[in-house]
């Protein structure tokens, strides 16, 4: 791996501690865009998840910041320290007042999702029930703030009328961190080639992630399936619109039991989960070649094989993210 490459992970879940925070460094990653409040939550509840996040960083501020900008990733990566982007993959907590987006721009929130997988006051999520009505008047309030507020719209977990809708109103870049392609893997998280070439449209990008539920539902995927999604994309909208979302939930399950209860094949999604092979169970729940952050190398590795060069490969791997998250924050 190029020293010099700044790879950007465009959504990561994994509980924050400072091995964590360690072993994200160790494969050379600088940024991820952390989801930093966790659903389901109201602003007061968010609020108290965030400080805590907040204040886990700040214990290790030797080796962890949290950027406003993109001058502060770059400086992350001078310093060796990992730089934690404040994001959340629903907007929720803003569904009493929308006008409270003004308050999560000013605490240093940079991304946010309208919805998760579900209905909310701005729009519907992609296992809404009684489907997706598309964009609400106050979701539209929302994607108005948003852009004024210079913060990035992800459309990931966000039902496909929704997301057309957000993608036609938006007058900056609008990514979806981590989605892939549905003509490779059909995945209702995955998204059809219409949305990848609205998204690129905008000047944004679409994250290709190595979540197996998404990556492939036959065997077990590897980093070369992971591959096989961002060369797709690449030929469909152009290298400049290809990403790396992780979507990596490293740690965060201690039994089989408990990942059973969240997205196992008997969480809460089955609709997703439960759909793959009888190899998904716990001890194979994650892509081969990159079940942690420290296997990242193995990502750069996957798509040298595929034959992406040098310029390609660090596009994809943070150049793209930088370029939109610089047009959108404006710094």
């Amino acid at each position: 791996m190029t020293a010099s490459r700044l790879i950007v992970d465009g959504l990561n879940c994994a509980p924050i501690t400072r091995e964590q925070m360690q072993r994200t460094l160790k494969g050379g990653v600088t940024a991820v865009n952390l989801t930093s409040v966790r659903p389901p939550h109201d602003f007061n509840t968010a609020m108290s998840d965030l400080a805590r996040t907040i204040a886990m960083i700040e214990a290790n501020a030797d080796i962890a910041t949290i950027p406003r900008t993109v001058a502060d990733i770059e400086q992350a990566k001078r310093d060796g320290k990992l730089a934690f982007i404040l994001g959340a993959q629903n907007s929720v907590l803003v569904e009493e007042d929308v006008e409270l987006l003004r308050i999560l721009a000013r605490i240093g929130f940079r991304i946010l999702q309208p919805t998760y997988m579900e209905l909310n006051r701005f729009g519907g999520g992609v296992l809404a029930k009684g489907g997706d009505p598309g964009l609400t008047d106050n979701g539209r309030r929302w994607v108005e703030l948003m852009n004024e507020l210079r913060m990035l719209i992800d459309l990931s977990h966000v039902g496909y009328k929704t997301a057309a809708d957000v993608l036609a109103l938006s007058k900056r870049p609008v990514i979806f961190s981590h989605s892939n392609a549905r003509m490779l893997c059909d995945s209702l998280r995955n998204i059809p080639d219409d949305l990848i070439k609205a998204a690129a449209r905008t000047g944004g990008t679409v994250g290709a992630t190595l979540w197996p539920p998404m990556v492939r539902h036959d065997q077990r995927p590897t980093v070369d399936d992971w591959a096989a999604q961002i060369a797709y994309m690449v030929d469909l909208v152009g290298v400049e619109h290809v990403a790396f979302g992780s979507d990596l939930s490293e740690n965060r399950y201690s039994s089989d039991a408990e990942w059973q209860k969240s997205f196992g094949p008997r969480g809460i999604y089955p609709e997703v989960t439960a759909v793959l092979g009888p190899w998904f169970v716990f001890e194979s729940r994650l892509s081969v070649g990159f079940q942690s952050m420290a296997e990242t190398p193995n990502l750069v590795g996957a798509l040298e094989k595929r034959g992406f060069s040098e310029d390609s490969i660090d596009k994809i791997m943070g150049g793209n993210l930088m370029r939109v998250y610089r047009e959108v924050w404006g710094a």
